[in-house]
């Protein structure tokens, strides 16, 4: 489907909550925000988007650095933020998170790719996990830390003269220098994790015949936005290395590798100029749409934004007539297909939608179970009920292959409310509220479930196991 981020029903969009956990700056962001294991794209409170299109080209980035990597059955998935910041991070073994920032800034796909190899890097070399065991070490040294601090000022607080005063002071000075040095350690293993990165990243591009440079032109973005002068600043207190020794390690190497001068692949530039184009068109004002893609320029890309950004707000018939030159020039097109199906859909035209949205899903090299459930999403809506068993069997299908689409499961329990199943909606209900992590109402729907259901079949047990799981403690 069209842009999804996870949450709301827009044209061609579905989108998170806001942001519980906070992402922080710089490139593979691997530090203490991003420290609890992703159980779920929607529990970790991220602003996620879902895209077939988009996910692909990541996929088919991804791909062969996986592979030199030996990590490409660890399923590891290419995860998407919407925000306009560059900025890549790993949570745990099994997900890399990109921003949409990350994406339009690229302007080659050797600078996704470089940037892929990095966190890669991060997940071979199981910095993650270390740095859990060196901040869960260093929070029992805190804690002792804080005895002996809390301790020394409390005997200085109970005597009257200087010396008491003095050793009040000297154990606030145990508290704050004490928890300076842990701090400074944490960051200390985070330079050599992200350097360590670096290297093993340059090694993935140099087994799969890849040029680094890509990687260094994102180094040297962030060097260039680097607006305190190096010399006033305490490197120790990063969390990266300092940009200009990053650079001098990495251009060394960069530089000596027979690839240096290998460009990406002109078809997989073209993806990945789609790509851009994609994630503007549904994101960016129209504004912004008619600077970066002004109607003069004929290129595919930019009339793949400008159709987008029509997005059926008053111009529908516009932007469907956009969309047929689209794919009047590429027929075999999947992803025209499926955009013409979203705007007919958003259009109120929920049955010539279902006719594009299965021509897209049938043009698919490979199976979508997002596309399938645009699909019967499509079916649905038009409110006919000899389509309504089909839907539900795609949306079935689709929650097989992909467990954590929680929008699968709404429209299931939609699909079962129509065929007046309601134990079975219920179940549906809490499926979807418990991928989304929100365990209280999973609990309530399963509870709800249990009653109309008996007790030892699949379904009965899928609702006990919800009813019976306990949610992480918060840290």
């Amino acid at each position: 489907m069209c842009i999804k981020e996870m949450g709301s029903t827009t044209m061609g969009m579905t989108v998170t909550r806001p942001v519980r956990r906070v992402v922080r700056a710089g490139i593979a962001v691997l530090g203490l925000s991003a420290l609890t294991p992703v159980n779920s794209a929607h529990a970790q409170g991220l602003p996620l988007i879902r895209d077939t299109e988009i996910e692909n080209v990541l996929k088919d980035y991804a791909r062969p650095i996986f592979k030199a990597a030996n990590v490409s059955a660890q399923n590891i998935s290419m995860r998407i933020i919407r925000a306009d910041s560059f900025n890549a991070f790993v949570a745990d073994g099994h997900n890399v998170f990109v921003n949409t920032g990350t994406l339009t800034q690229s302007k080659t796909p050797n600078e996704v790719i470089g940037v892929i190899a990095h966190e890669t890097g991060h997940i071979t070399g199981g910095h993650l996990a270390a740095l859990r065991a060196r901040i869960a070490r260093d929070q029992t040294k805190a804690l002792l830390v804080g005895i002996l601090g809390i301790g020394a000022m409390v005997a200085g607080a109970t005597s009257k003269t200087d010396n008491g005063r003095e050793l009040g002071g000297l154990g606030q000075g145990v508290m704050f220098g004490g928890n300076s040095v842990i701090t400074r350690g944490i960051l200390s293993e985070r330079r050599s994790q992200e350097a360590a990165a670096d290297q093993a990243g340059l090694g993935f591009l140099a087994a799969t015949q890849q040029s680094g440079r890509g990687m260094l032109e994102v180094f040297e973005r962030f060097r260039q936005q680097e607006y305190i002068s190096e010399q006033q600043m305490d490197p120790f207190m990063r969390s990266h290395p300092v940009a200009t020794d990053r650079l001098g390690n990495l251009r060394e190497k960069v530089e000596k590798s027979p690839y240096v001068g290998k460009l990406d692949d002109p078809a997989l530039q073209l993806r990945h100029d789609m790509m851009r184009a994609k994630i503007a068109g549904f994101l960016e004002s129209p504004r912004a749409i008619a600077n970066t893609y002004p109607a003069n320029d004929r290129s595919l890309p930019a009339r793949y934004a400008r159709a987008i950004a029509a997005n059926c707000s008053g111009h529908c018939d516009s932007a469907i007539g956009q969309v047929d030159a689209l794919i009047a020039e590429q027929p075999q097109n999947p992803y025209f297909h499926e955009l013409r199906g979203d705007m007919l859909y958003a259009g109120g035209k929920p049955r010539d939608a279902v006719v594009s949205l299965r021509k897209a899903l049938q043009l698919m090299p490979t199976y979508s179970p997002m596309m399938e459930v645009n699909l019967a999403q499509a079916m649905l809506g038009t409110n006919d009920p000899t389509l309504l068993d089909d839907a539900l069997a795609r949306l079935r299908k689709a929650s097989v292959n992909e467990e954590d689409n929680s929008t699968a499961f709404h429209l299931m329990a939609t699909a079962y409310n129509k065929k007046n199943m309601e134990p079975l909606a219920m179940l549906a209900t809490a499926r979807a509220h418990f991928i989304e992590g929100n365990f209280k109402q999973a609990l309530i729907f399963a509870k709800r479930a249990q009653v109309g259901l008996k007790q030892g079949t699949p379904e009965w047990i899928r609702a006990e196991d919800i009813i019976t799981y306990k949610p992480p403690q918060q840290g």
